[in-house]
């Protein structure tokens, strides 16, 4: 019997230099390294994290807009929210980090946005939810204190830190 063939690709993330003058530095994972970022929805209680990075954003969409959107059915339940943006082009970037709560706040947020497409600017965009490389508050607060982003002048720019 043949043996499978098991392909572990390199995701390859480009980023801006707008962005990566920021202090965001590139990151590519094999297959199984993004093992550890996929959610299993029947885990999420016992898993107990809590940072997500929500993926395939329009790029039209503005931090504003993406507070208001999860708002509309987390309000409150979240204490940290980051949308990069490529200032050259000023437009985000496709992505954003988000800190909620609670693993219950992370089930019902996972089970409102993850597979699911924008409601704005009718984009064929899919959003995927996954774990985010930083866990919690205090991690998430200190990484984006101690980068150059702190230094941005426009609060638009900045993450939203309740």
């Amino acid at each position: 019997m043949p043996k499978k063939q098991v392909h572990k690709e390199n995701y390859n993330v480009i980023l801006p230099n707008s962005v990566t003058s920021l202090g965001i530095k590139k990151r590519n994972y094999t297959d199984q390294q993004n093992e550890v970022f996929h959610i299993d929805v029947s885990q999420i209680i016992k898993d107990r994290r809590t940072s997500l990075m929500i993926k395939n954003i329009p790029n039209k969409y503005s931090q504003q807009l993406l507070k208001e959107t999860i708002e509309v059915s987390h309000l409150e339940e979240y204490d940290f929210l980051y949308l990069p943006i490529d200032f050259k082009n000023k437009c985000n970037v496709g992505y954003a980090f988000i800190n909620l709560k609670s693993p219950k706040a992370v089930l019902t947020f996972f089970r409102r946005f993850h597979n699911k497409r924008w409601e704005h600017f009718n984009s064929e965009k899919i959003c995927e939810i996954a774990y985010a490389r930083l866990q919690g508050y205090n991690a998430l607060k200190k990484h984006f204190m101690t980068s150059s982003i702190k230094y941005q002048k426009d609060k638009r720019l900045k993450p939203l830190i309740y």
